[in-house]
């Protein structure tokens, strides 16, 4: 992201200024690759579909969380979070236009009730699968 950008989020608060903490970084990509395996684990239906693609959104949003950290900036929400995630150099990079939608999706199940299909949260793994390794790889390579 230009310097131009970054220093305008934080301008505007969607960014804070902080040192980088590889500690907490590594604990934070761990965080998000367990949470993942574990809801992979679960079996996907129309009841648990909305816990499924919460959690597994949540693991998503820590990575672009990671990528601010390295960056030496914390996050203050969920779009600074995932934008970032848009200019991971991955093999499927085109998936990462879809961030935008899981957000929404995720949104209207926390606030206005709307139950998580079982086929939203079968897209959100498949994405998980295609892109999580490749993104948690980059960041883990940006860390050393």
């Amino acid at each position: 992201m230009r310097k131009d950008m970054i220093d305008n989020l934080v301008k505007i608060g969607e960014l804070r200024i902080r040192q980088k903490d590889a500690a907490k970084i590594r604990s934070i990509i761990e965080s998000a690759e367990t949470n993942a395996e574990v809801v992979k684990g679960i079996k996907l239906d129309e009841s648990s579909a909305t816990v499924i693609f919460r959690e597994l959104y949540e693991s998503v949003r820590q990575l672009g969380d990671v990528k601010w950290w390295l960056l030496g900036f914390e996050p203050l929400n969920h779009d600074v979070s995932l934008e970032i995630l848009k200019e991971i150099p991955i093999n499927e990079r085109f998936r990462l236009n879809h961030l935008g939608r899981f957000k929404k999706i995720r949104h209207d199940a926390n606030y206005r009730g709307f139950r998580v299909t079982a086929s939203q949260a079968k897209e959100l793994l498949e994405f998980w699968s295609t892109c999580g390794k490749d993104i948690i790889a980059v960041l883990k390579k940006e860390l050393l």
